[in-house]
């Protein structure tokens, strides 16, 4: 494969990242979440519900969606993966899945204040969130193929480099332009754009279907320069086939060690991240009482954290393995959470603050708040890019996307796991802070795994 040849697929690839981003960041955490939890609360409470029980209810359906989506793909990930492989028809998968991306995320511009059908909107935001999931399967599965295996850990890092940067603009464009406040307004004190209605919050709600369309078009790339080698040779494979080849896919699992170690630990870790991402806007709304706006903002400085240390944790891939750059991430993530639980309106580890401020209005309690953020952006993007580097290295050559299938299924299988735990401990605690501390121990979990590692990560022979 010649060089520019070389060059534009690794360029249609990483857009993949630019191109999913903005449901990861936009609706997944930052703005339609705390909104879905605005909207639930308040309905709750104009039914007669105390303040408390409204904000436990909203953060347990939204719980409840990403149970729902965590299981549809942990059923669907590894028959899909294997059936790929045999297959060979990746970018089929791809463009099917992505439907699925596109018609859920424009239905989210359902979510009307007055008329909020919680199942409608709610399903909506899974069947987006299913297709976001499965078609990365797929697209993580020429990952090998975009360059020599010494290079696999920083093209992985760039990748999530560059989809943090999309994360970015995309968020900072919502800001400016869509997302409203309270009264209507954005960040820059006007109406949205586009002569929306901000009493509606039509521009929160536009931002699903302009989800949309930024994905459509930042796939062309993909779509023009990414293709498998020649699959001439594969044939496709029937469902009963591929759970048979599943079946002994497990059984293999006791010559391969380390891949089903990694895999184990992994799906603690990856919760406990996911469980961060997803609750975090919601956290930051009936925790600190912030504003879309503010968690906005929030948001923009994880995603600067995010895609810089993506691409610094890329290159400390590739020279010191992915395995300790993992642990390093887990080992900071840990840190921010438990820094998180100790922060209040009013008090950070126990101190008070309350009569003290960081810089002109801003707290000591919302700067802790930020910069437990951007620790949480830089190593969670270092954490996932390193992971999938740790895939391609542990799992067969021939085998690639069927490791992704099970990686991401290993990513959903434990989905229900943080959200019921959270759940519980709230309820017993009656405390959003306290309830959040599963996480930590879901991170440990994950870490004390990795322990058992035989290979150290620096063996990228495939």
């Amino acid at each position: 494969m010649g060089k520019k040849k070389l060059d534009k697929r690794l360029f249609g690839w990483v857009m993949f990242d630019w191109a999913t981003q903005p449901y990861a960041t936009l609706l997944l955490t930052f703005i339609f979440a705390p909104y879905f939890s605005e909207i639930v609360i308040n309905r709750k409470i104009s039914d007669g519900v105390t303040d408390y029980i409204a904000k436990a209810e909203a953060q347990s359906l939204w719980g409840l969606g990403l149970t729902i989506s965590g299981i549809i793909v942990a059923c669907l990930a590894p028959i899909l993966g294997t059936m790929a492989d045999s297959s060979g028809g990746h970018r089929r998968y791809i463009s099917f899945f992505s439907l699925f991306y596109i018609f859920g995320a424009s239905g989210l511009w359902l979510a009307v204040p007055e008329t909020f059908n919680i199942v409608l909107v709610l399903g909506c935001f899974i069947i987006g969130l299913v297709g976001m999931e499965l078609t990365t399967i797929f697209t993580n599965s020429f990952l090998p193929t975009l360059g020599a295996p010494h290079e696999i850990g920083r093209i992985s890092g760039n990748g999530w480099a560059i989809g943090y940067v999309g994360g970015l603009v995309a968020l900072a464009l919502a800001l400016l332009f869509f997302a409203e406040d309270n009264q209507g307004l954005t960040i820059l004190g006007k109406t949205p754009a586009f002569n929306l209605n901000g009493e509606l919050r039509e521009g929160t709600r536009a931002i699903g279907p302009l989800s949309s369309i930024w994905f459509v078009f930042f796939m062309i790339p993909f779509c023009l320069f990414v293709r498998p080698d020649n699959n001439n040779n594969k044939t496709g494979i029937s469902i009963h086939k591929a759970l048979k080849k599943i079946i002994d896919t497990f059984r293999r699992q006791k010559t391969n060690r380390d891949l089903f170690t990694f895999l184990l630990s992994s799906m603690f870790y990856r919760d406990a991240l996911n469980a961060i991402y997803s609750f975090g806007g919601l956290y930051a709304y009936g925790v600190l009482g912030w504003t879309v706006t503010e968690i906005g903002l929030f948001g923009i400085l994880a995603l600067v954290s995010g895609a810089l240390f993506s691409w610094l944790g890329g290159i400390a891939d590739s020279r010191f393995g992915p395995n300790i750059v993992i642990k390093a991430a887990i080992l900071c993530l840990i840190m921010a959470t438990l820094s998180i639980v100790m922060i209040t309106p009013e008090t950070v580890y126990g101190i008070n603050f309350s009569k003290t401020n960081f810089y002109g209005s801003l707290t000591v309690s919302d700067s802790s708040f930020y910069f437990c953020g951007a620790l949480i952006g830089g190593a969670g993007g270092v954490l996932q890019s390193a992971s999938r580097t740790m895939v391609v290295i542990y799992s067969e050559s021939s085998k690639v996307t069927e490791a992704f299938g099970f990686y991401a299924f290993c990513g959903k299988a434990t989905a229900f796991l943080a959200p019921l735990m959270i759940s519980i401990v709230t309820y017993i605690s009656h405390s959003q802070r306290v309830g959040v501390l599963p996480i930590i121990f879901l991170f440990i979990v994950g870490l004390l795994l990795l322990t058992f590692l035989k290979k150290d990560g620096q063996d990228f022979s495939l």
